[in-house]
């Protein structure tokens, strides 16, 4: 399938890919106003390859909830290189305070392509809900997004 884009003089052409992943990008965000609700980990997986998938250094982000899972904020909280991004849970303690959160859902890329968590996703996962049970937040799913593939610990009773 092409896409097209008009010029200024309205000459269609077709769209370059970078043109057409911000557009994917920008629709995705609009999708992410405050107050959308996360009522299953599928309605996290459709949203974020369209936020994450291409992106070719990884990012952790968090969805933070409200006790209903109503969407306050979704923030990139940690930024990496080609193949990981140092995540440290006090720093999403932090937010979730702030923001007076009850409830995440933890999410990040892998741009390698392979959706499957790393030992280091594991741990991560772990120590983010240690950390967050002391302040009576909950972690909903976390996802890994690799391209169009989604890896959700929720639907695999991993959370």
């Amino acid at each position: 399938m092409k896409l097209f884009v008009a010029d200024a003089g309205g000459n269609y052409s077709p769209a370059p890919d970078g043109v057409i992943l911000e557009a994917a990008r920008s629709a995705v965000e609009r999708k992410l106003k405050r107050g959308c609700t996360f009522n299953s980990p599928a309605s996290a997986r459709k949203l974020l390859p369209g936020l994450l998938g291409a992106l070719e250094h990884e990012v952790f982000c968090v969805a933070f909830l409200d006790k209903r899972h109503r969407l306050i904020e979704f923030q990139e909280i940690f930024r990496g290189t080609i193949d990981g991004a140092s995540v440290h849970p006090r720093e999403i303690v932090k937010v979730a305070l702030n923001l007076n959160a009850a409830a995440l859902i933890l999410c990040h890329n892998h741009p390698s392509g392979i959706a499957t968590p790393s030992e280091a996703d594991c741990l991560i996962t772990k120590r983010s809900q240690e950390a967050l049970s002391l302040i009576d937040v909950r972690i909903v799913d976390h996802c890994i997004v690799a391209g169009n593939d989604t890896y959700s610990f929720a639907e695999r009773g991993e959370i």
